[in-house]
């Protein structure tokens, strides 16, 4: 996996030009069954790549926490609330809580979650490939071929499909 992340950034940044080109004429188009033909390329990709190999996601986006994944993680790590902002998130410059550090503070050593279950809301959504309405998702998806070698793959699959 470590070969794929290693070369990740620059075959994202090759494929940028066609990806973005992608992007519009989806944006333009709205193709009614978008939804299912990336849901099963999500399907497809995600039985062939195992996240816990990579976990880039976990090492180096800051989701955004929200008021409830503050309650919910301050609950099971038995903190308060207050405590739990104190000791693992700050404001960024949108004012919305984000991890302090990065890596994720829950990441384990062997990527797992420590927090699974209880984890972001934003993380549970990731990479946003298998969300209804993908057409609201495709700038995210764009920039996400940088970080995820799913999704880059799904895009290059996607372009294949000669929607």
């Amino acid at each position: 996996m470590n070969s794929i992340l290693f070369n990740l950034a620059e075959k994202a940044h090759q494929a940028e030009p066609q990806n973005k080109a992608l992007v519009k004429k989806l944006k333009k188009k709205k193709p009614k069954n978008l939804d299912n033909i990336v849901h099963g390329l999500h399907e497809e990709v995600f039985s062939e790549i195992d996240c816990l190999a990579c976990a880039n996601c976990c090492k180096t986006l800051g989701p955004r926490v929200t008021d409830n994944d503050i309650a919910r993680l301050a609950k099971h790590l038995k903190i308060k609330p207050g405590k739990f902002i104190e000791s693992y998130l700050r404001l960024d410059e949108d004012n919305d809580y984000v991890f302090k550090e990065m890596p994720c503070p829950f990441l384990l050593p062997d990527n797992y979650c420590m927090v699974y279950e209880q984890r972001p809301k934003a993380c549970r959504e990731y990479p946003h490939t298998d969300r209804k309405r993908f057409y609201q998702a495709l700038d995210i998806t764009l920039k996400n071929t940088a970080t995820c070698p799913a999704v880059y793959e799904i895009m290059e699959r996607l372009k294949q499909a000669n929607i």
